[in-house]
């Protein structure tokens, strides 16, 4: 599946009264992959970042699904992270140690699984390509709007200015309380996330392209096979308190792997892959956050992408492709739509129910994930006969189908704010 970077579409009426130069704020998958497509678009973007360099706090990896990689196609992204990343064609649900194979759709491209570094490093290194600047240790304190434009002041005492300023800075924005300062934080799904990576070994080992699904004792967790051969499984913690990512990597590692040893002990492979576990190999991410509905996406020169409006979980596999796809909706809406207001509300329109109808599905395999011992009895029963029962290509075909129609114009039905959910538009 190649990749191809069309010539974007540039209507007269935008170029001649619309917007030109761009703030995105985030430097992590929805701030580059937005500012690339604008620049495809011919709207100048500038990344700024509040991290001092690419790279810090990136850990782990992170999955990519059909519909995430057929939008990286339309900026030129997806082929290096294709070379980068696994390939995962194969699902398993595991119970307790009894697995049940989960049916998938044979028309699209596997899931990808590629290292978060490596994500980061490609989308900004496109981003450079296509004329995109990146500023980094500048984090956003406030911005003002006016009647011509947007400032965004820093924490280093800079500002920038630019017709409109994008909000890529994850699920805890600044940008969602400058827009509305009742906006809804991130719900805390009560999991810690953490990742491991180890060895193949004969009492320990998973065939490449397959991803399991395992419900444990006590504990969620995943696993599957790098490129590289080695074994990385991802373990979901249950935990009453809440930790950001800082707050979980200034525990030492040592004590979370102790803690993961004996949340895991009774599992296997679960078991197995805390023990080998090292300090070195051990990743921590801290709290999985969902984000509940947010009322107010945009402002008259302000708008949220990615996960500072729509973080599905991570249980859907779907939280960055959303992202790269919001990114790319937004510049075509900004590429059409002259007035940056009008702009807002044809993107949201063609993006809110179909982020919030996939975070709705996230939000159920949440609470599968902690189920009990009664509730693992039923799993046991009833999962078998469900998957044998389930339509997948009616379940996830509208999900991971999705396609953008980036040459064709924003029609006015969107701009006028009648969008459905379709698999294009």
């Amino acid at each position: 599946m190649p990749s191809t970077l069309s010539t974007p579409k540039t209507p007269t009426a935008a170029r001649a009264s619309g917007v030109r130069t761009a703030i995105v704020i985030g430097g992590g998958v929805a701030g580059p992959v937005a500012a690339t497509a604008l620049h495809l678009a011919g709207i100048q973007a500038t990344v700024y970042e509040a991290y001092p360099e690419l790279g810090e706090g990136i850990g782990g990896s992170i999955a990519l699904a059909p519909n995430g990689m057929a939008a990286l196609d339309l900026i030129g992204a997806a082929d290096p992270l294709r070379a980068l990343s696994t390939a995962i064609d194969h699902t398993r649900m595991n119970i307790d140690g009894k697995p049940v194979d989960l049916p998938g759709l044979a028309d699209v491209e596997p899931l990808r699984l590629v290292g978060r570094g490596d994500l980061h490093r490609v989308l900004r290194d496109r981003a450079i390509a296509a004329g995109v600047r990146f500023e980094y240790g500048k984090r956003l304190t406030g911005a003002t709007e006016r009647a011509d434009g947007v400032q965004a002041r820093f924490a280093d005492g800079t500002d920038a200015t630019a017709d409109v300023l994008i909000g890529a800075d994850g699920v805890r924005s600044t940008v969602r309380t400058l827009i509305d300062p009742n906006a809804p934080s991130a719900d805390y799904t009560g999991l810690l996330s953490f990742q491991g990576d180890v060895d193949p070994a004969a009492d320990l080992d998973c065939e490449p392209g397959l991803m399991v699904f395992a419900f444990g004792k006590r504990a969620y967790y995943l696993y599957g096979r790098l490129a590289d051969g080695r074994l990385t499984w991802g373990a979901n913690l249950p935990s009453k308190t809440y930790m950001s990512l800082t707050q979980a990597r200034a525990v030492p590692a040592e004590q979370w792997l102790r803690q993961l040893r004996d949340t895991y002990r009774d599992d296997h492979p679960g078991g197995l892959f805390a023990e080998r576990t090292t300090a070195e190999t051990l990743d921590i991410t801290g709290a999985i956050h969902i984000m509940p509905p947010v009322p107010h996406w945009h402002s008259a020169r302000m708008v949220l992408v990615g996960d500072a409006v729509h973080a599905p979980s991570n249980s859907t596999g779907q939280g960055a492709s959303l992202a790269i796809e919001s990114a790319l909706q937004l510049a075509r809406c900004l590429r059409d739509v002259p007035e940056p207001a009008e702009a807002f509300a044809a993107y949201e329109a063609l993006r809110r129910e179909r982020v919030e109808r996939i975070t709705r599905r996230g939000a159920r395999l949440n609470r599968t994930k902690t189920p009990g011992p009664v509730g693992r009895k039923v799993m046991h029963l009833t999962m078998p006969v469900l998957f044998r029962m389930m339509n997948f290509d009616k379940v996830m075909g509208w999900e991971q189908r999705y396609r953008i129609e980036w040459e064709a114009e924003v029609s006015s039905a969107v701009r006028g704010g009648r969008a459905s959910v379709r698999m294009g538009d």
